[in-house]
């Protein structure tokens, strides 16, 4: 359905504010046998463009829900949504697509990249879903890599890379469409902790170059690298605090 001009308006004004994340009473309800569980319930947050921001909480409290939510791969069940000024749940399939390939670099745990392909072509792979002409596309991606300090590598397939170097790949591919926010999932779950500290570090330069950053994680020590952390249990914001 198309989006109310009420609601476009509300958009507008939004990305006028420079507010790039805003739900509304957001809710993720699952109906389990004659059980609602809801494991996202009633989250109001604003995100403002370039914050970096670490939304925390246990096993269970709703942050991965909420995570996914933010990342537009799943839908709410009540509430409003918007990214970048447009109101999600007024998207079609096709349009939300395109608001995950243009709008979110996503960084996961498992790095998800592709195993035959090179460093340079995993990157690439945003480009070509959004039609870019593969000179155009080649040298983005070698550019991405180039902040990422892995240009070196660039024609290297993931097994001959260490899983800091797989995870740098995956934040490059991630930037390679100046998408509004990086959602970054446990990025640092797979490394060991000298590793961690590299790709906190990194995730420090990329926030302090203008890019938006979202990091969702368990761990209090990976948070406490974000300025300001939000709390997250029971599907609620527990908590909303400025740390830096």
């Amino acid at each position: 359905m198309a989006a109310s001009a009420e609601a476009v308006a509300r958009g507008e004004q939004l990305k006028r504010d420079g507010i790039v994340i805003r739900t509304y009473n957001l809710w993720k309800t699952y109906v389990m046998g004659d059980q609602e569980i809801n494991a996202v319930a009633g989250v109001d947050i604003e995100i403002r463009r370039g914050e970096y921001v670490a939304i925390m909480g246990p096993s269970g409290s709703g942050k991965s829900t909420l995570m996914n939510l933010i990342g537009c791969l799943d839908t709410p069940s009540k509430g409003d949504y918007y990214i970048a000024g447009s109101l999600v749940s007024a998207m079609t399939d096709d349009e939300l697509a395109h608001i995950r390939n243009k709008e979110i670099g996503f960084v996961f745990q498992t790095f998800n990249l592709l195993p035959r392909a090179t460093a340079l072509h995993n990157v690439e792979l945003p480009l070509i879903y959004a039609g870019m002409d593969a000179s155009a596309r080649e040298q983005r991606a070698v550019t991405c890599l180039q902040h990422v300090d892995l240009a070196h590598r660039m024609h290297h397939k993931p097994n001959e890379l260490s899983g800091g170097q797989r995870q740098r790949v995956a934040i490059a591919r991630a930037l390679v469409n100046n998408p509004a926010i990086l959602l970054a999932d446990e990025p640092t779950g797979n490394l060991d902790s000298a590793t961690g500290i590299e790709i906190m570090a990194l995730f420090e330069r990329l926030h302090q170059q203008g890019n938006t950053i979202i990091l969702v994680t368990h761990e209090h020590d990976i948070a406490l690298h974000a300025h300001r952390i939000i709390h997250v249990r029971d599907g609620r914001v527990d908590k909303d605090e400025k740390v830096k």
